[in-house]
């Protein structure tokens, strides 16, 4: 009798065996043999791979506990809802504290304890870029900054770039202090971006990436109260578009916080939620670009028995008509500590809280990310000579550490928390 090798097996053979393990076997996959990388790379086994994971309907999230990540799926059910973990998510180095997640496009970026670096990641593949970074601004513990991951499309691959910026906004002009850099993968180099905001987004705002691009949710500089915009910042052009108008809810019923998310990479999903009238509405877009917007209405909850907390993140089911929230909340018994909590609501009126198994304290925010493993290349930095960085750029930089400086000087006079360089 012929013993056949799962080697000499056909490659859509191959990729059906294998596509059937779980997510957190895929790096042991990958060191098998350079075939079984290359085919664990491809877009064809990614789709599918991923098909299966999430053939019950599934949602992967990627969770941070105390000095550990952790993949785990919920089933966004109305009914019966639930949450899995499917087992601890091996981080590159042992030797770096995390202290946020973000999720863009299916990389992940890890704000670290560290100030002096940032780290992208993709779990899937298993690449990371280290991200040395040219100042920091932590006044309150957490890192302020806000990000976005966006790219753009060359003819051969997508070239990656990271935006990163701070702004102080108060009334007095000399109260105001903003720098907006970008880093560009291919060089590994930062650049200052010559930017004069028009528009406000609150500090350490979350952003959402699609089709290469970073939203936020934004405002007139000059207005007042709750924010009533979103806008793009387009990595091919490297510049802002206009503020985007939010759907009309936000007026009507001034709804006090709002949350973006992706929906399948093909949608912007926003969330508002009326604290005083434990009112929810969700929309989505039917149509986004830099330059244009148009919205439809999703879904509506109200939650008189305040099952739900301003959730920091959320997603959707389109098709169930459901959507899941994370967030955290203080424990009833012990206003110092929070939980963290998962909530899942739909049409029905029906709210189920979920708890992630994923402890909290005082410090804590809701380190909870979606997640769909992605076939994205993270270039390596690059090798050989190296590119210096140019002499205006580096005057620029100069001139902005003076200005933070002299900044940072006039808000300790006023008895405010400065800037740490």
């Amino acid at each position: 009798m012929t013993t056949t090798m799962v080697s000499n097996l056909l490659r859509y053979l191959i990729e059906e065996i294998i596509s059937w393990l779980p997510l957190k076997s895929m790096k042991a996959v990958r060191l098998t043999c350079k075939s079984w990388d290359d085919l664990s790379k491809s877009e064809s086994f990614r789709k599918k791979h991923i098909g299966k994971a999430t053939r019950k309907g599934e949602s992967m999230m990627i969770a941070m506990m105390p000095n550990n990540l952790y993949l785990m799926s919920g089933f966004v059910d109305e009914v019966d809802p639930s949450i899995e973990h499917k087992g601890q998510i091996s981080f590159p180095s042992k030797q770096v504290s995390i202290d946020r997640l973000f999720h863009y496009e299916d990389l992940i970026l890890c704000i670290l304890k560290d100030v002096t670096r940032i780290v992208v990641w993709n779990p899937y593949l298993g690449q990371t870029r280290w991200i040395n970074l040219r100042f920091s601004h932590r006044p309150y513990i957490w890192d302020s900054f806000s990000y976005g991951l966006g790219y753009e499309d060359k003819e051969s691959c997508r070239s990656l770039k990271l935006l990163r910026f701070v702004d102080f906004l108060a009334r007095a002009p000399e109260e105001q202090f903003f720098w907006y850099e970008i880093y560009n993968f291919d060089t590994g180099l930062w650049t200052t971006l010559d930017v004069a905001p028009h528009w406000r987004i609150y500090c350490s705002s979350s952003s959402v990436s699609l089709k290469g691009n970073s939203y936020w949710c934004a405002a007139e500089r000059s207005a007042e109260g709750f924010t009533d915009r979103i806008i793009c910042f387009d990595f091919t052009r490297e510049r802002f578009g206009p503020l985007l108008p939010l759907p009309s809810c936000v007026r009507d019923r001034h709804y006090e916080y709002v949350t973006l998310s992706c929906v399948k990479e093909e949608k912007i999903a926003a969330l508002f939620h009326h604290h005083d009238l434990y009112d929810y509405e969700i929309w989505i877009t039917i149509k986004i670009e830099v330059e244009i917007v148009s919205w439809s209405k999703f879904l509506r909850i109200v939650d008189p028995s305040r099952k739900i907390d301003f959730p920091i993140g959320f997603f959707i089911d389109e098709k169930k008509k459901v959507f899941m929230s994370f967030g955290t909340q203080y424990k009833c018994e012990d206003r110092g500590l929070r939980e963290r909590y998962i909530n899942v609501g739909g049409e029905a009126g029906h709210v189920t809280k979920l708890d992630p198994g994923v402890p909290a304290n005082e410090l804590c925010r809701p380190d909870v990310c979606s997640y769909v493993p992605s076939v994205i290349q993270i270039k390596k930095p690059v090798r050989g000579k190296r590119i210096e960085q140019s002499h205006l750029e580096k005057r620029l930089c100069d001139q902005n550490r003076l200005r933070l400086a002299a900044f940072d000087k006039l808000l300790k006079k006023q008895n405010h928390i400065g800037f740490t360089v």
